[in-house]
């Protein structure tokens, strides 16, 4: 079993910057690929980025390319998504997510509860 638990959330104006972040407990955290993904109100969850197990492999979502950053830190056991340049399309809850198998898809077997970013114009 692993729980997630994310935090860093809020409001920015866009063009800012936020950090969130997603401590995990349990086991063997560094076994698992670890995403982020986000839900804005009446749209479906969608895959925002994603890291491999070792850390040696990331995955972004087209939308946000070249401006978030996924990072993990296997000794504390937290995954990182680093959001710059934000804009007012980024406004949704992050859920950070765990697998031992999957690391793009929404098939993740372990889920945080979200937490809110909004970002006003």
């Amino acid at each position: 079993q692993v729980q997630l638990v994310e935090s860093g959330g809020g409001l920015v104006q866009a063009g800012g910057s936020m950090r969130l972040s997603c401590a995990a407990s349990g086991r063997f955290f560094s076994r698992y690929n670890m995403g982020w993904f986000r839900q804005a109100p009446g749209k479906e969850r969608e895959f925002v980025a994603a890291i491999s197990w070792s850390g040696g492999r990331t995955y972004y979502a087209d939308s946000v390319k070249g401006r978030f950053t996924i990072s993990r830190d296997n000794a504390k056991n937290t995954v990182y998504l680093q959001m710059n340049s934000l804009k007012p399309e980024d406004t949704a809850v992050y859920y950070c997510a765990a697998d031992q198998r999957v690391i793009m898809t929404l098939g993740y077997d372990y889920w945080g509860q979200g937490t809110q970013v909004t970002v006003s114009s």
